[in-house]
């Protein structure tokens, strides 16, 4: 493709699901377990005092919250997905493949059935949300170490991504040894967060998360040059004066710090990660970071929106978890990418 029909097919892309993005903002805040007509719902967002007060705290309480986490964690689940499908340089690479997820999910497991004293006597105070969210970051980081360490004597990249997969199995069975010994109280408590939801999160972690996901949104502005010095193959990247070890290291953080977070407070949400940055880079038929990162933030946050829209079952009380949508969703995805390998292993 040349430059000028790739900046225009750019262009297009941001516009389309720029609009596609907003239209799914308004979905979101308008839809609900509570029928709330369009009227009452205008009403409450901008005129509150004239309407009724119970359809104004369902949405500042609740809707705009969970609208707003949607937005945050489709964006740093696709970002970490981005960081590592172009750090292995391939398409089936994500944080839930990897096991940053599960590695996430072990140090939250650890803080909150090892400490359950830390939730029963404040689990939305400050200190509890950065413990969560330190402890989530620290265990991604953790299983991301280990694949650095193993990619160093392994070039292959497949066997990298099954060692990826064997860590998080191991992973998952520490986790279900924690679980054993817990108590029934906080098992509980454990096993709701690891279906995933975004309406559970509260303001104080809202604003940790925003912290969170604006540093690891630096953090790969920082690395764009890198990461597409990346793609021409690392001996290329040593030849331009890059610092491999260095720059792994970086992505890595970034990726744990992207992916723990939003795995500490809204629990584990697969196929995110994979699914956006494939289709950006196959809509816009490049790897161009400088392209490909803009699109997936505006990608990412629509599908998750998506996701939580179809997790509302409208006119009843219940909501399905969010990793099981996500998952309906992306799992298609993936088989057409592994049956289209051959043709989609150019664009990496």
């Amino acid at each position: 493709m040349d430059r000028e029909k790739e900046n225009k097919t750019f262009l297009l892309f941001l516009l389309v699901t720029g609009i596609l993005f907003l239209i799914l903002i308004l979905l979101d805040i308008y839809t609900g377990s509570t029928r709330i007509s369009f009227r009452e719902v205008t009403q409450a967002l901008f005129h509150p005092e004239a309407g009724n007060s119970q359809y104004a705290t369902i949405l500042y309480r609740f809707r705009l919250p969970r609208t707003f986490t949607a937005i945050l964690a489709g964006i740093a689940l696709s970002v970490s997905g981005l960081l590592m499908q172009t750090t292995f340089r391939n398409p089936l690479a994500g944080p839930f493949v990897l096991g940053i997820s599960a590695g996430a999910s072990l140090g939250v497991a650890i803080l909150v059935l090892g400490f359950s004293s830390l939730f029963v006597f404040g689990a939305g105070t400050l200190l509890a949300s950065s413990s969560i969210a330190l402890a989530a970051i620290l265990g991604a980081v953790g299983v991301l170490l280990l694949i650095m360490a193993v990619s160093l004597r392994v070039r292959d990249i497949m066997t990298i991504l099954i060692l990826g997969i064997m860590f998080g199995s191991a992973v998952t069975a520490v986790v279900a040894i924690l679980q054993y010994f817990s108590t029934e109280t906080m098992l509980k408590v454990f096993i709701v967060w690891t279906m995933g939801s975004l309406a559970n999160v509260t303001g104080i972690q809202i604003r940790l998360l925003i912290a969170l996901v604006a540093a690891g949104l630096l953090l790969t502005t920082f690395l764009a040059k890198d990461l597409n010095l990346l793609l021409l193959g690392e001996e290329y990247a040593q030849s331009a004066g890059m610092r491999i070890r260095h720059t792994r290291l970086l992505i890595f953080l970034t990726t744990g710090i992207l992916a723990g977070s939003v795995t500490a407070f809204c629990g584990p949400i697969g196929f995110v990660g994979i699914v956006v940055p494939h289709i950006v880079r196959v809509t816009l038929q490049t790897s161009n970071i400088r392209k490909v990162f803009p699109a997936t933030i505006l990608a990412g946050a629509s599908l998750l929106l998506l996701s939580d829209i179809l997790s509302h079952l409208p006119g009843r009380q219940g909501v399905l978890p969010i990793n099981s949508v996500t998952a309906i969703l992306g799992i298609p995805v993936i088989i057409w990418m592994i049956l289209q390998r051959r043709k989609l292993s150019s664009l990496m």
